[in-house]
């Protein structure tokens, strides 16, 4: 089953265009959502997951219409987005049970088994009796994509899901989707770049409501190769460098400025070629398009 989208608008009443003719096609498997904050990746989850409405454009999910047939896209959808409320006293079982019963499963046995091997395979089933307001930032997370892979999902949006885990929790989380994505789409919008790297083959770059890239993180390291040229500088050179060449990225090193510059040549005394890699990809594009 592919999500199709072809030419999404939404501009708010403000006047910020938030979705500028976005047309994607992502397949089964986990696809990277990448964009600094504002680019318009929440919108676009947002209206995916059939809670807010486009101005125009098509989204079709198989032969669904995923902005009129809302009701029969629901059954098919799994959603976590970066903020998640639930009812802090209520133990993660009797949680579950209830956002069980919202996804159709009116069997209490068959829920039970259902509701059991959630909380088995996310590694919460010790703690199905706890609130949720005493989990951790970890465990809440996983009972976010628990709940967010009841039913069977065909589609699954996560939006920003490791902000405020540890890098165990991370991998752990991280594994959890690959295993799903093997069977269902499963989109990633997240501002790691690193994340996308490790995790998905394909992948859109979107800033400013227009996506600036779409295909895989791999083609668009090697659009690169041989433009990106490395420097350390102090910090009194940093504005005098950024104003004499194209500097895409900054980050210090030993408290020194470490620049990253794109140029089809070498720029000069002192600068050495590099690798590229994502974040000069996602740096570079988003500059470009700024």
């Amino acid at each position: 089953m592919t999500l199709r989208i072809e030419q999404l608008c939404k501009t708010y009443g403000n006047g910020v265009k938030a979705l500028d003719q976005v047309s994607l096609e992502i397949p089964i498997g986990m696809y990277g959502l990448l964009g600094p904050n504002g680019a318009g990746k929440s919108t676009l989850m947002r209206t995916l997951a059939t809670l807010q409405d486009a101005d125009s454009g098509s989204v079709f999910l198989g032969e669904l219409d995923v902005l009129s047939q809302k009701q029969q896209v629901r059954r098919l959808l799994g959603y976590l987005p970066q903020e998640f409320g639930v009812y802090p006293r209520t133990s993660a079982m009797e949680m579950l049970d209830h956002i069980a019963i919202l996804k159709g499963i009116t069997n209490s046995r068959e829920r039970r088994e259902v509701v059991e091997g959630m909380l088995e395979r996310v590694n919460l089933f010790a703690h199905r009796k706890k609130a949720i307001s005493g989990f951790s930032g970890g465990m809440k997370q996983r009972f976010g994509i628990a709940q967010a892979l009841l039913g069977n999902p065909q589609l699954l949006i996560v939006d920003e899901p490791t902000a405020g885990l540890d890098p165990g929790e991370r991998n752990r989380f991280y594994n959890l989707l690959s295993e799903v994505g093997e069977n269902v789409v499963v989109i990633l919008s997240t501002h790691i770049v690193q994340d996308v790297k490790e995790l998905c083959t394909s992948m859109a770059i979107i800033h400013q409501g227009r996506v600036v890239y779409a295909g895989a993180p791999v083609q668009a390291e090697q659009n690169l190769r041989g433009m990106i040229w490395q420097k350390s500088i102090s910090r009194q050179e940093l504005d005098e460098h950024r104003r004499e060449y194209r500097v895409i990225s900054t980050k210090l090193v030993a408290g020194r400025p470490l620049i990253h510059v794109l140029s089809e040549l070498a720029p000069g005394a002192g600068f050495s070629q590099v690798d590229p890699d994502l974040e000069d990809v996602f740096f570079s594009l988003v500059n470009q398009a700024g």
